[in-house]
């Protein structure tokens, strides 16, 4: 299917206390979502730290997402993860609590076959009537969905598009000519949202979007109406800030960031730990470029 997500979608971060989800620090980080004219939270995608969560914490973030957005921006619900009958439950239960669509990572550390990718889709897929994005970061999974095997998948009838995190700009290519009119292509890597775009993607799912929503949503409204001159000058401004971000593995740097504009972000779950202060400096830098740095 096509056509289900155009436009900037931020891949959210989870702020924590000691005690579990800081709701009402998430509330706040979807009103200025929102604010700055995003078009689809992702909710519990490898940003929000699903895997250090509990299944009741899970939930609780998901019925809170829902009951705030109130159906103003679409909400996409992370729940893909390495046991497909885990996967599965997890789809269902987002649909019942009010999602728009579903993210699914492809399974990590079992390192299955390309024919175990396209099984887990179906699966996947066959749990819901919503819309479903398959996630392709093989840096983190330790397995890539190769073009022919997105081809199989996009023939899934409610697989609505890749985001595509690989890295490889000849491998997205190749993919988004053999899905091209039967799904949708989104970049799933900042430093690459705008070339993705150029070749036929239709949208961002975003970390650097939690820190800047608007200037991303303003670059890639630019590349969809074809104006290059002004996407590629609202990318090379951003660019800097982009690679601050992954300074250290997501979400280290996006946290500390938007603890420095004034959110309670907390810090990541262990085994992450938080930005360390060389780092910060330089982060800090970036972020006082595009907006009011508070701490």
């Amino acid at each position: 299917m096509t056509g289900f997500l155009r436009g900037s979608a931020t891949a959210m971060i989870t702020p924590f206390t000691e005690d579990g989800v800081n709701f009402e620090a998430f509330g706040e980080m979807m009103e200025y979502q929102i604010a700055g004219g995003t078009d689809a939270l992702v909710v519990l995608g490898t940003t929000g730290e699903p895997a250090t969560m509990t299944e009741e914490e899970k939930e609780a973030l998901m019925r809170y997402a829902a009951k705030k957005n109130a159906g103003r921006v679409k909400l996409i619900f992370g729940t893909g993860g390495n046991c497909t009958q885990k996967a599965v439950h997890m789809t269902r239960l987002a649909e019942s609590l009010g999602a728009d669509g579903i993210l699914a990572v492809t399974p990590y550390y079992n390192k299955c076959t390309q024919n175990g990718l396209v099984e887990y889709y179906k699966a996947v897929c066959g749990a819901t009537k919503l819309p479903v994005i398959c996630y392709n970061v093989p840096g983190r999974t330790g397995v890539n969905i190769l073009p022919e095997t997105m081809a199989r998948i996009a023939d899934i009838p409610n697989m609505a598009g890749i985001k595509e995190a690989s890295g490889n700009m000849a491998q997205v290519i190749e993919t988004a000519r053999l899905i091209r009119g039967k799904c949708d292509l989104f970049s799933g890597e900042d430093a690459l949202n705008l070339p993705i775009l150029c070749v036929g993607g239709t949208a961002v799912i975003s970390v650097l979007s939690n820190l800047v929503p608007a200037k991303v949503k303003a670059l890639v409204e630019a590349a969809l109406s074809h104006d290059l001159a002004r996407a590629n000058a609202l990318n090379d401004a951003l660019l800097p800030l982009s690679k601050a971000c992954f300074i250290e593995v997501n979400p280290i740097p996006a946290k500390a960031g938007m603890k420095m504009l004034g959110f309670d972000a907390g810090v990541p779950r262990a085994p992450l730990t938080p930005l360390e202060a060389a780092h910060a400096d330089v982060l800090r830098a970036a972020l006082s470029v595009h907006a009011e740095v508070r701490a």
